[in-house]
């Protein structure tokens, strides 16, 4: 461009470098300026009506460029600007190529990016400036060069061209922030929303890892709090209790413990933390932590995922157990009420799954009772729990095969016992005595058929195998066998009270309740003793199976060694068993009081007029029968032991620690008359009662609404994070491994036959397939068979 011409203003020089500015990076940007351009254009042409013309004008112009006249006059507004029409190229043309759907290839090659624009501006320059000398005007609003010539051209005040007068209040805006300083220019766009957005993203990268959406990965001190917890049951067996894990856990997270505290209370939220839920705040923080990675478990080796759809409305709940009625035996009654109750609390699907025995093994376990098939078991059955609970019973009724130990006095199942119940209801199954189940199971894995499995430990093997001979040794291996199996095939363990070993995924909850018929007759007892009427006419009494570990030992020694100071104590006792006869000829030899009669029913009406009964047995898990003399109004004499934890709160339990302490209880229970039970009281002794505690402690009322997502899972940061899903476990991969091994184990003959298993147990037989119309087994090595 052409040096500036004596009398031109340095505004014009700054508004011609700006013009030839635009033009360049037209030409580096091609079609998108191009565009912008005739955007600009529209945009310019709203702006007056009376710029449209001169728009118009403007495209329309003549090829050549000169500058004629130009004329300014304050009351003509559509004045013709002549210079326009010799610019070149002409705009028309420019208007034509560049406004059409498609952009030629000879047009794109033209404005390529090599390509180059040359535009001389130089005429506009001189033919403005020309004029501003030839023309004068006595106001001007914004000059060139302040002169009369340049307030004729330009206009003044209202009369001035529009287009004109935002063309000057532009070039004044541009001089004014051409002299701004840098800070000025900065401070102009603080409002700005482009200014706000990059403030808001250097924001985001420099704040703290806790602060931003990216999880932190896992520190050397988490990694191992998670091995410490998920190694628990392995450290148990080196001396490590419990305890001292958590403790562990406990110290290793405490530093990210109180971070997270401090978080959570410098922006007002809640945490798990509150509650000192250590346990739950590391899954999360193992759950998000793998979240964040993409990472989604699928399951192991070892887990099989062909289970139950919880699409459907109704859940099914199986319940399995070792021993069926005409037995009167805990194992049998007790998961017939709680088939009974879970069917009417629920509303669910609820099948009972019992053990079918041959008439060779019927008639050595029930009583004068047999049965030719399993649908006249089950009629049987249906109308001894019906006739108790006073409602109809929903609930089904199937059979697998069992066999009869008459060395551990208990039904053995065989086969695989899990097959028996159809894959299409293999959702949540309970276990009654899942140690028992699974000793020979050879089959699938429960925890693989079933979508929730539920333990629950009745009796007390160890304190029944100690009494053997080489107890001592039995009862190591059995305690190790009985770890193994309710870790491989439980979710869940719920034991009866502290009574029992310390299993794997276990919680002490008492789940049985008592039945009903007993709760009356509490009822009954006390209505005539509000009445002035003798509700107890007879003294003390005991019951129970006549077996040495039911409590017949500890009896006749503490009557023994207190016969002197118990002389006026006459006992009745009742029961019948294997080692009936030796007992009471011991109890003969020792000239003891004892008066024996046969077993009968606790809700027989011969004893309803006893007032105390009597029970040193240590072996129990939870003695059903103390729990339904408490229901009748009765005192109870128990030991102080944790079978009996559950019912110290009632007044009328009576414990002791000494065989002293035993004469003083006895004494005591027959000089005075029992509390009457109070509403609570009764209730806690229900069957109602006792549902709702299995329901809580088994997480079968999350399981039943669908909310394994809620009890899996937990709020971070205001989302919901699942876990059970997300974690891969060592212990699902241990006990994988440990339910693997067992199977192979079990599946050798020779290997049951050495650890006291029933012949040929580990397939039903011939009579069984008849009996319950199943395919007769496939034959295989009876020895080496897998």
């Amino acid at each position: 461009m052409e040096s500036e011409r004596p009398g031109s203003s340095s505004t014009s020089s700054k508004a011609f470098s700006f013009i030839s500015k635009s033009w360049r990076e037209v030409r580096d940007s091609a079609d998108a300026d191009l565009q912008l351009m005739k955007n600009r254009a529209n945009s310019f042409k709203n702006l007056a009506s009376s710029f449209d013309r001169e728009l118009e004008n403007f495209f329309n112009s003549a090829s050549t460029f000169s500058v004629s006249s130009i004329k300014s006059s304050p009351s003509s507004s559509g004045m013709e600007i002549n210079f326009v029409k010799k610019f070149q190229p002409k705009f028309s043309e420019f208007r034509r190529v560049y406004s059409a759907p498609e952009i030629s290839k000879r047009v794109l090659e033209k404005w390529g990016p090599r390509a180059r624009i040359r535009l001389d501006l130089s005429a506009i320059r001189n033919a403005i400036v020309s004029e501003l000398d030839k023309e004068r005007d006595r106001n001007g609003i914004i000059e060139f060069d302040r002169g009369k010539r340049g307030r004729e051209f330009w206009g003044e005040g209202e009369e001035q061209w529009e287009p004109i007068r935002t063309l000057k209040t532009r070039l004044k805006e541009f001089e004014r922030k051409r002299e701004l300083s840098v800070e000025d220019l900065f401070g102009g766009f603080k409002s700005s929303d482009f200014v706000e957005k990059v403030k808001s993203r250097l924001k985001a990268i420099c704040k703290e890892p806790q602060d931003s959406q990216e999880v932190p990965p896992l520190d050397v001190p988490e990694l191992l709090a998670c091995l410490v917890r998920q190694s628990g049951s392995f450290l148990d067996y080196f001396g490590v209790r419990r305890d001292i894990c958590d403790k562990i856990v406990e110290g290793l997270c405490s530093k990210r413990k109180e971070q997270l505290l401090l978080r959570s209370l410098s922006a007002g939220e809640s945490t798990l933390l509150e509650n000192d839920n250590i346990n739950d705040e590391l899954d999360l923080r193992l759950a998000s932590v793998l979240r964040s990675t993409g990472h989604h478990y699928e399951g192991g080796f070892w887990t099989d995922f062909a289970k139950y759809d919880q699409s459907e409305k109704k859940r099914h709940v199986a319940i399995v157990t070792t021993a069926s009625l005409p037995w009167m035996t805990g194992t049998a009654v007790n998961p017939l009420f709680r088939a009974a109750y879970l069917s009417k609390t629920v509303q669910q699907n609820v099948t009972l799954l019992v053990p079918w025995l041959c008439k060779s093994d019927q008639e050595l376990v029930y009583p004068n009772v047999t049965f030719s098939s399993p649908e006249e078991q089950e009629s049987y059955i249906h109308n001894w729990i019906e006739e108790r609970i006073g409602f109809k019973a929903e609930f089904k009724i199937s059979f697998y095969p069992g066999k009869f130990s008459k060395e551990r006095r208990s039904i053995i199942p065989t086969g695989d016992t899990s097959q028996f119940v159809p894959s299409k209801d293999a959702d949540i199954a309970i276990l009654e005595e899942p140690e028992h189940l699974n000793w020979y199971h050879h089959g699938k894995r429960w925890t693989d058929k079933f979508n929730h499995v539920v333990g629950i430990v009745h009796t007390n093997y160890l304190e029944y195998i100690k009494r053997e001979k080489n107890g001592a040794l039995q009862a190591f291996f059995v305690k190790h066998i009985n770890n193994i199996v309710t870790r491989a095939h439980c979710h869940k363990v719920l034991r009866l009270s502290a009574a029992t070993q310390d299993l794997p995924k276990s919680v002490v909850c008492n789940v049985h309740g008592v039945n009903p018929k007993f709760l009356k007759i509490g009822e009954k007892v006390a209505a005539e003793r509000e009445l002035g009427q003798q509700a107890f006419s007879k003294g003390a009494y005991f019951l129970g199976k006549m077996v040495w570990a039911k409590g017949y030992r500890e009896l006749i020694d503490l009557l023994a060694k207190h016969k002197s100071d118990l002389n006026v104590l006459k006992l009745d006792v009742y029961g019948t068993g294997e080692d009936a006869q030796e007992v009471q000829s011991t109890a003969k030899r020792l000239d003891l009081n004892l008066n024996f009669q046969r077993g009968r029913d606790h809700a027989d009406d011969s004893l309803h007029g006893y007032k105390v009964f009597i029970n040193p047995s240590v072996s129990d898990v939870l003695c059903t029968a103390t729990a339904e003399a408490l229901a009748m109004g009765k005192f109870v004499v128990c030991a102080d032991h944790p079978s009996n934890e559950f019912f110290r709160s009632f007044p009328n339990c009576l414990t002791y620690k000494t065989s002293e302490d035993f004469v003083a209880r006895v004494k005591e229970a027959l000089e005075n008359e029992p509390q009457p039970l109070t509403p609570e009281q009764r209730y806690n002794l229900s069957w109602e009662a006792a549902t709702q505690r299995f329901i809580e402690y088994s997480e079968l009322e999350k399981v039943l609404n669908n909310d394994n997502a809620d009890a899996n899972s937990g709020r971070t940061n205001g989302k919901i994070i699942k876990k059970s899903v997300s974690m891969p476990s060592i212990n699902d991969v241990v006990d994988g491994g440990l339910a693997f091994a067992h199977y192979c184990f079990t599946g050798n003959e020779f290997l049951r036959l050495c650890t006291g298993a029933i012949p040929g147990s580990r397939d039903y037989d011939k009579q069984h397939c008849k009996d319950l119309h199943l395919p007769l087994p496939q034959i295989e090595n009876p020895i080496y068979g897998w």
